[in-house]
């Protein structure tokens, strides 16, 4: 199913400045990159060429892209390290990369942001009973990724 602005390139030199282009506007993993490169119609031989011609060139870095992404969805959209380690999965970055990334998380700031989207979430709940309140902050904050114990630790501790 091609859209009509879907751009075909068979040229591996064309498709290697466009890559380049590509990977310099913002990280990228390997597998997004791969992608756009069959999107644009290259043969698989090609496509692990131009891969490798990106690894060497340093516009391709796995661990850099680990880390940039982590840094990224924990400072902009407060995501805890489940959900992150889930997208990272996603775009297959190797588990090695993922747990290094995972590892630049401050403790401090991981817990000071929990709390803060708990008195958030907190703030705008109608719940009356204190159980069910609990309930409902525990399951959205696992739903933003963060760990059950972490989650409980934070809510026993406050008044929330």
């Amino acid at each position: 199913m091609d859209s009509p602005k879907t751009i075909k390139i068979t040229d591996p030199k064309v498709a290697l400045a466009k890559a380049e282009h590509f990977c310099a506007y913002q990280e990228r993993s390997q597998q997004e990159v791969r992608d756009k490169l069959y999107d644009w119609g290259l043969w698989p031989d090609a496509v692990e060429q131009i891969i490798s011609q990106l690894i060497e060139g340093n516009f391709l870095n796995e661990d850099r892209f680990a880390k940039a992404y982590t840094k990224g969805k924990f400072a902009q959209k407060a995501w805890g390290k489940i959900k992150i380690k889930q997208g990272l999965k996603f775009k297959r970055v190797p588990d090695v990369l993922i747990k290094k990334a995972l590892q630049t998380i401050d403790i401090d700031d991981y817990a000071a942001t929990l709390s803060k989207i708990l008195e958030k979430k907190a703030a705008t709940l109608t719940e009356k009973n204190t159980l069910k309140r609990r309930y409902k902050l525990q399951q959205y904050a696992m739903g933003r990724g963060y760990e059950a114990d972490l989650i409980a630790d934070i809510l026993k501790n406050s008044e929330l």
